[in-house]
């Protein structure tokens, strides 16, 4: 993929050990550093196999988001990261490949928005390229206590569970079960929104769905949502956007 250069911003892949070693220093910051957990770096055996995109602030040379992707085949989902934690026979069946985005994360000190756009812009490009028909991950909330995000995930039992011929099934040993637990809960719509992490958000407006459980992570101290949309069902004048910002 070419380098997408938009303002300040660049958005590319990683070119070697150095990028990658870089966006994991910055996934240590975003995901154990508040923990006091682990060395400088954050890295799993799934790095080796996937693509790492970058996004940079060019003019100050700071890495301010990154990502790693894992395309898979017709059928391939259950090779996932997500797949140690979600039962997903279910999306064993859908036809086409299919692409896991995993390990996102911003600088904390950079919320500009412009970041999570050109992040899309460039997933759209890869999306488009390989003839993807669903994206998906884990989206993760920080905190593992469940009451913490009552009012996001009660929002999210109530209009956003995968439909049920591809819904993911139970399969880690810790979960809190947010569709049945919190069904009586009137959720504030504003109020959840804003409380969800803004990767979860852009899913959702993209038509996005999520898991009918949450996997408990006490060791990070997060708790994750599997997450998806389905691209042919992505509304069609966010596509157009998206690829008008991919060029």
């Amino acid at each position: 993929m070419q380098p997408i250069v938009k303002g300040r911003y660049t958005v590319r892949l990683a070119a070697g050990p150095a990028d990658l070693a870089r966006a994991q220093d910055l996934r240590h910051l975003a995901f154990r550093a508040r923990r006091g957990l682990g060395d400088r770096l954050d890295g799993d055996a799934y790095d080796r196999t996937c693509q790492h995109m970058l996004v940079e602030d060019h003019g100050a040379g700071n890495l301010v988001c990154c990502f790693r992707l894992l395309l898979l085949p017709a059928g391939g989902i259950g090779h996932s990261y997500a797949a140690q934690f979600y039962d997903l026979h279910r999306l064993q069946g859908f036809a086409g490949p299919t692409l896991e985005l995993g390990r996102f994360c911003l600088h904390p000190d950079h919320p500009d928005p412009d970041i999570l756009r050109l992040a899309w812009a460039a997933l759209t490009r890869i999306v488009d390229a390989q003839g993807v028909g669903l994206l998906f991950g884990c989206s993760s909330f920080p905190g593992a206590d469940a009451s913490r995000h009552a009012q996001a995930l009660a929002l999210l039992a109530q209009a956003h569970l995968a439909p049920g011929r591809w819904r993911p099934a139970v399969k880690a040993p810790h979960i809190y079960p947010f569709a049945t637990a919190l069904q009586a809960i009137q959720p504030d719509a504003r109020a959840a929104l804003s409380a969800m992490p803004p990767l979860l958000r852009t899913y959702l407006m993209m038509g996005g769905w999520v898991s009918d459980h949450a996997v408990l992570d006490h060791d990070l101290d997060t708790l994750h949502v599997f997450t998806g949309v389905e691209i042919a069902a992505i509304p069609a004048a966010r596509a157009r956007a998206l690829r008008a910002l991919a060029g």
